[in-house]
C-alpha cells in the first residue's frame, strides 16, 4: 500500500468514485462537466489519479467489457469513504485565484489600449460561459434531467457561488470597458480617479 499523500485533487477523484464506480475515461468527462470551472486540472493527473487511489487503498478496480475493448472500472473502498470524511473535517485553505487575465491586467501599462480591451472581453466571456453551462444543468434539473438528482441541493450551492461570481465578473468588464475605452493610452496615470474607484469599491454595500 502506497504511503503517498493525497492531494486535494486526490480527495476530489475519491469523492466522485463515492457517487458511483466509474471507468476514467467517463469520470474525466464528469470533471470536465463539474469541476473544471473551479479545480482545473492536467487530464493526465486526472487519468493517473484513480490509479494512485488503488495504491493507496482507497480504491478499487475491476476490469470490464465494452465489446472488444476492456477498460477499468474503479469503485471507492471503506478506507477510502472514511479518508473524505475525515478531510471534510479538516479545516480548508483559502481560496486562491489563477488567473491570466489577471496578470495582463496587472501590467496592461506596457502594452496597448486594444490590448487592454481584449483581456477586459476575455474576462468577460468567460464569465458568460460560466453563467450559461449552470444555467443549462439547472434547466436540466428543472425538467428532471440532471445527474444524481439526491445530490442537487449540494449542486445548487456550487452552482449559485459560481454564478454569483461571474456575474460579478461580467458586470466589472461592462464597467471596466467604459472605463477604458475613454482612456488616450493605457500609459498615462490618472491617481486620482484610480483611489477614488478603489475607496469606492471597499465600501460595504448598501442593505436594506
Amino acid at each position: 500500500m502506497s504511503t503517498r499523500r493525497l492531494t486535494t485533487t486526490s480527495y476530489a477523484v475519491l469523492s466522485l468514485l463515492a457517487i458511483q464506480p466509474w471507468a476514467v475515461y467517463d469520470l474525466a468527462k464528469l470533471i470536465r462537466r463539474s469541476l473544471h470551472y473551479f479545480w482545473p486540472r492536467a487530464e493526465s493527473n486526472l487519468y493517473a489519479e484513480p490509479k494512485r487511489l488503488v495504491e493507496a487503498g482507497y480504491a478499487e478496480a475491476r476490469e470490464e467489457w465494452t465489446g472488444e475493448r476492456k477498460r477499468s472500472v474503479y469503485s471507492i473502498t471503506e478506507s477510502g469513504r472514511k479518508a473524505i470524511g475525515e478531510w471534510l473535517a479538516t479545516p480548508s485553505t483559502g481560496q486562491r485565484l489563477e488567473s491570466e487575465p489577471h496578470l495582463r491586467l496587472l501590467f496592461a501599462n506596457y502594452g496597448t489600449k486594444n490590448d487592454l480591451l481584449a483581456v477586459i472581453g476575455r474576462i468577460e466571456a468567460d464569465a458568460d460561459e460560466v453563467i450559461e453551462h449552470y444555467s443549462a444543468l439547472g434547466r436540466e434539473y428543472a425538467r428532471g434531467a440532471g445527474l444524481f438528482p439526491e445530490r442537487i441541493h449540494v449542486n445548487a450551492l456550487v452552482a449559485t457561488l459560481s454564478i454569483e461570481q461571474a456575474r460579478a465578473a461580467a458586470h466589472w468588464a461592462r464597467w471596466a470597458r467604459a472605463q477604458v475605452s475613454g482612456w488616450t493610452s493605457t500609459t498615462e496615470p490618472d491617481v486620482e480617479w484610480a483611489a477614488e474607484t478603489m475607496l469606492r469599491s471597499a465600501e460595504p454595500p448598501d442593505r436594506d
